[in-house]
């Protein structure tokens, strides 16, 4: 029986298989990362090649966790909490070696004041200039992206917004009933410890307002520039 076959009869045991299956280790995922698809009674998943040497009990909870999002069921077995348990250390097998000199200065100022310098590293990237997604944790690489607007801006709020990536490593999250809880009351606590919250808060909705007009504006002038050349080339 193949491991796809078996998470699913564990999961929905007075359910009768009728897929196809197919299971692909590759290395262009990002590390411990997974997906799945469904087409046409096949059921593929695609694993980052470091799942290969990972012992099954735990691969079928990955696999029995992308089932339930596939086929939008909700659900708990033990192969799941093992899968959310590894998930949670999965850090301690994660290389870091991928740190901006801005955000670990950030990270060392934060870890010395709210967490005894007890945090572990984790890698600290830029990722682009957005707006919404204003940084982000990932547990499967123990690496935090944060977006561009933040490079030349005060340094409160770039700690603001490092500090509440750091809770999500502190914390990890919580898994109930096939679904994955971030945001804690005891998160959101600690979360408001940090200085002036609220006033900071405000500062960086204005902040994103500004850096918005600005992308706007610039985008408008590159397309008269464009514009302006189309019609130059016509001559």
């Amino acid at each position: 029986m193949s491991l796809i076959q078996e998470s699913f009869q564990r999961l929905f045991p007075e359910r009768t298989w009728n897929y196809e299956e197919e299971t692909e280790y590759n290395r262009r995922l990002s590390d411990f990362n997974a997906n799945i698809s469904l087409r046409h009674q096949k059921i593929k998943i695609n694993m980052n090649l470091q799942w290969k040497d990972i012992d099954d009990e735990i691969k079928i909870g990955l696999i029995q966790h992308l089932l339930l999002k596939i086929l939008k069921k909700k659900g708990n077995t033990h192969n799941i909490d093992l899968y959310n348990n590894f998930v949670k250390n999965i850090d301690i097998l994660t290389v870091k070696d991928n740190f901006d000199p801005l955000l670990e200065k950030s990270f060392d100022r934060l870890n010395a004041l709210f967490f005894d310098n007890t945090l572990e590293k984790p890698n600290l990237i830029w990722g682009k200039e957005s707006f919404r997604k204003l940084a982000s944790y990932n547990f499967h690489n123990d690496t935090i992206v944060m977006s561009t607007i933040f490079k030349d801006e005060k340094q409160k709020m770039l700690d603001h917004v490092m500090y509440h990536e750091l809770l999500h490593k502190f914390f990890k999250f919580a898994h109930n009933n096939g679904r994955n809880s971030f945001h804690s009351p005891e998160f959101r606590r600690a979360e408001r410890k940090f200085p002036y919250f609220h006033e900071i808060e405000r500062e960086i909705g204005q902040l994103i307002r500004t850096k918005k007009r600005m992308k706007t504006i610039r985008e408008n002038k590159q397309h008269k520039n464009g514009s302006l050349w189309d019609f130059i080339k016509k001559f």
